[in-house]
């Protein structure tokens, strides 16, 4: 759609007797409000055997908190899929970290274990939080995580993971990953949490769990004493604290109807997405793994809109070869029976890094060599990857997409290496595509494309780039949020260039599974919707509710706005 600049809406007006936030989660929930509990781990000072007893107990630890992080990302893989699992591959690579266990085994012979290993998290933890970096910034805390967890074992007590005391709404400063994966949705009815953003992974999990879940709510959250009834509302982002009985009886009839639509949803599932006007959106799904698309299959997927291949590169000790690719990719592309699947080039460093790749340690590595950055300095990589590719896409609809392009040269190395490959596989190239994660490749949209076969934005990549706010930063969650202007001018650019020259724009970042977000992403000209499996019914059902020309004036409404809160107003209307 044209970009044009009608007047903006009011600014979103704050709710009497509730703590407005940041939507994560959609849902609703009512009941006593519930802090986690996690208890502390006295540690005794000295050694309770000699050096080398010392040191074998701290291995053992650590080798049993291994194989318990383990089991958390398999049971992680099977709850929410392969991509949202892959939050324990980072726990993983802290227990092989040479400046985490050299001191802890240094300090042995006069401290012991425990104490020593206590020392030498809590050091490298404090100097992360001083960082510039924000990436480790924010790991910090799931250093500590683990390090309890190791803790533990050395102590011989149960792992500290905070567990709800009893059911209710879970109140929260911050969400750790395995806190957040461990929760029962039963038990569990909601999350509001202080701190992070709708793109955390907090409410990344909450999403995958189907908890409803508000971000964002700042300090005073915390001071909700523990069985205060709590009224939460994860599409609207506000928590009602001590709601009177009316409010309550309000929110209790809307998630009656809320259940009722999400029933239909899944009902109708499987039927075709087409808007009233009879316009057909492809709704897809993301992907960890060939393991993922059976559940996608079972959402009602039309395809896979990204298949994140980084995670046939994480949690080994070599590069996977150029066979086992091609049959992780020909299982995908089998089990879809002839629906598309777009596969994503190794997208490491950064939240991802790989330890065998022996990459050159960055100050700032979301900035860095990552993505199209470290193929092209990694040939040997991107080859072996393309030729399974390739392989695949001469008997199945595969299609590639290049991560982290910033400029139509990146573009155009990728597009020939393709092209090299098929020629001596000896079969026709796929079609090439690019996420679209960096501001320059959105304003340099046109360009791409007259030499790209699709755009697919990547709006949590994107919303960070373009706000300079990490999006796993606790303290910046209300500033990374995709539904800002700025980020929606750059969709609304990209879907105008892309269909210009008759190719297709996709969302696949977490915006897309915002059923809230649906008529706007239409409206904003995206044709096609690729998601974490669990959401695909319910924004399936939203695209059949949507009138384009409808879609066109809310669009142009939220492109004139001049805040995220703002655009969220006009969505709740």
């Amino acid at each position: 759609m044209a970009i044009t600049e009608p007047t903006a809406p009011e600014s979103a007006p704050a709710v009497e007797g509730a703590i407005v936030g940041i939507p994560a989660s959609p849902g609703i929930a009512v009941g006593p409000a519930r802090h986690l509990h996690v208890p502390d781990l006295p540690v005794p000072h000295g050694a309770t055997g000699t050096p080398e007893e010392e040191r074998s107990r701290l291995d053992a630890a650590i080798a049993a908190v291994r194989a318990d992080i383990t089991r958390q990302r398999e049971a992680a893989i099977v709850r929410v899929g392969a991509g949202e699992a892959a939050i324990f591959d980072a726990h993983l690579l802290f227990l092989q970290d040479e400046a985490l266990l050299d001191p802890a085994t240094d300090g042995i012979p006069g401290l012991g274990a425990a104490a020593s290993w206590r020392g030498a998290v809590s050091e490298l933890a404090t100097a992360w939080d001083e960082l510039d970096d924000p990436y480790l910034r924010e790991r910090a805390g799931d250093l500590r995580s683990v390090g309890r967890q190791v803790l533990a074992r050395l102590l011989g007590v149960e792992a500290p993971h905070g567990q709800l005391p009893a059911p209710g709404i879970l109140v929260v400063a911050d969400l750790e990953p395995a806190d957040t994966i461990a929760l029962d949705p039963a038990s569990c009815q909601g999350i509001a949490v202080a701190h992070g953003g709708p793109t955390s992974h907090a409410a990344v999990l909450a999403r995958a769990l189907g908890i409803p879940a508000v971000v964002g709510l700042g300090d005073q959250i915390i001071g909700i004493a523990e069985g205060v009834t709590i009224g939460l509302d994860g599409r609207a982002g506000v928590v009602h604290i001590d709601p009177p009985s009316s409010t309550i009886a309000l929110l209790e009839a809307d998630r009656a109807e809320q259940l009722d639509r999400e029933r239909s949803a899944r009902a109708r599932a499987s039927e075709p997405a087409v808007t009233k006007d009879g316009r057909h959106i492809s709704v897809m799904a993301n992907v960890g793994g060939s393991s993922d698309v059976a559940a996608a299959l079972a959402a009602g997927c039309d395809g896979v809109g990204l298949f994140r291949s980084e995670f046939l590169f994480l949690g080994r000790d070599t590069m996977p070869s150029e066979a086992e690719q091609e049959e992780v990719y020909r299982a995908a592309a089998v089990e879809l029976d002839g629906r598309p699947l777009t596969v994503r080039t190794l997208d490491a460093g950064a939240d991802k890094p790989i330890p065998y790749l022996e990459l050159t340690p960055e100050a700032n590595p979301f900035l860095g060599v990552r993505g199209v950055r470290l193929t092209s300095a990694r040939p040997d990589i991107l080859h072996t990857q393309v030729r399974a590719l390739v392989r695949v896409s001469a008997d199945h609809p595969v299609r590639i997409m290049f991560p982290m392009v910033a400029t139509l040269e990146e573009l155009r190395t990728g597009l020939t290496v393709v092209g090299d490959v098929a020629a001596k596989v000896g079969t026709a190239p796929p079609e090439v595509g690019v996420m679209i994660e960096i501001p320059s490749a959105a304003l340099a949209a046109a360009h791409l494309a007259r030499v790209a076969a699709f755009f697919s934005v990547g709006t949590n990549d994107l919303t960070q780039y373009t706000l300079a706010a990490d999006r796993g930063n606790e303290h910046l969650g209300d500033l990374a949020d995709a539904l800002h202007p700025s980020v929606l001018r750059l969709i609304a650019m990209t879907a105008e260039a892309g269909a210009a020259s008759g190719i297709s724009t996709a969302v696949c970042g977490e915006l897309a599974a915002d059923p809230a977000a649906t008529t706007l992403l239409l409206g904003l000209g995206v044709e096609e919707l690729s998601m974490s499996p669990p959401a695909i019914p319910s924004v399936k059902e939203a695209v059949r509710a949507v009138d384009l020309d409808g879609a066109d004036a809310l669009a142009s409404k939220a492109l004139a706005c001049a805040t995220a809160a703002e655009v969220r107003q006009l969505l709740t209307v």
